[in-house]
């Protein structure tokens, strides 16, 4: 086996099962991708779990409250620009 498999079969057992990011559609993968930043994906499969018990879609994100988002996602860190980013996101895939 070269090197490459080797590390390659390493970072597979070390990291099976690992904090991925999760998602089940491309849209809540877009928003776990947003919430992610300078956050762990732990932290954020955590808020994303109760956010998609609210807002399921783009167009229920673009006219979500911004407040009640930022609420929302305060715990993922920089919640004020993630909110904006949200709503942005989302009405841009209306768009």
């Amino acid at each position: 086996m070269d090197r490459n498999h080797k590390i390659l079969n390493e970072l597979e057992r070390l990291y099976k099962g690992g904090p991925f990011l999760s998602g089940r559609t491309p849209f809540e993968r877009l928003i776990a991708v947003i919430l992610s930043a300078q956050c762990t994906d732990k932290q954020v499969n955590k808020v994303t779990k109760e956010l998609f018990k609210k807002y399921r879609t783009p167009k229920a994100f673009a006219n979500a409250d911004i407040k009640e988002l930022e609420k929302l996602v305060y715990s993922t860190g920089f919640y004020r620009a993630k909110a904006r980013y949200l709503k942005e996101t989302s009405q841009i895939i209306l768009d």
